[in-house]
């Protein structure tokens, strides 16, 4: 193994925020919001085995548990959705006899503004085909749905391959050194922060911080005042 097991999902972390991601990986900080409800609402929709099913020659499973263990990834998570559709160059499925060519969906709740898809989604995406072919010995397609625009948008994962699986090998790099040494990482500049989860935690704001100031002076006081009265 080339070190620690690492989530696919908190690859997307990773890449949205270094220092976020650090604060919930080494720190074990973590706070909520709209944005994050939302997301955990719509997840488990998806993440509900009871509404697997099969229409026009299609599979649907959901929740599915997938992992890499071969050196260099070491990955492990769950991938929200898989598409399975009948096909003679396909697979087969432990339960079937027939075969498959495999889809993974992702589900995001917003679509980003001016652009197709995020880039830090399609990279969880990448890590997800790469435990879906490692299971089940297949070359999968990717794709992200986001649910506010209900739209599907299909990911070039196979036509540049090469080049994600690079960047994915250096990503996973930094990750175990950042774990090894348990650090967190700095605020990258032009980090952008708006509708972050973990704002507050990360960087309080001035009001925040004069507030605690007044809280740490009115004990502070109060130890001096009976110090005084002994």
């Amino acid at each position: 193994m080339s070190g620690c097991e690492i989530t696919i999902r908190s690859i997307q972390h990773y890449l949205y925020c270094p220092h976020r991601w650090g604060l919930l990986e080494i720190d074990k900080a973590w706070a909520e919001n709209l944005f994050v409800t939302k997301a955990n609402l719509l997840h488990e929709r998806v993440h509900d085995p009871e509404k697997n099913y099969v229409a026009r020659g299609k599979r649907v499973c959901t929740s599915v548990p997938v992992f890499c263990d071969l050196e260099d990834y070491n990955l492990y998570g769950v991938v929200d959705c898989l598409e399975l559709t009948e096909n003679s160059n396909g697979v087969t499925i432990a339960g079937s006899d027939k075969k498959y060519k495999i889809s993974v969906v992702e589900y995001k709740p917003s679509k980003p503004k001016n652009q197709p898809y995020n880039e830090d989604d399609l990279m969880q995406v990448f890590a997800q085909k790469l435990c879906v072919d490692y299971v089940f010995g297949c070359d999968c397609n990717g794709i992200l749905y986001y649910a506010d625009a209900k739209k599907r948008m299909a990911l070039p994962l196979q036509e540049n391959f090469a080049c994600y699986d690079e960047k994915l090998r250096l990503i996973l790099t930094e990750m175990r050194d950042y774990l090894k040494r348990g650090i967190v990482p700095q605020i990258r500049k032009g980090q952008k922060c708006n509708g972050c989860s973990m704002k507050d935690l990360c960087m309080p704001s001035a009001r925040r911080v004069y507030n605690l100031k007044k809280e740490i002076e009115k004990i502070r006081d109060a130890e001096e005042q009976e110090e005084k009265m002994v």
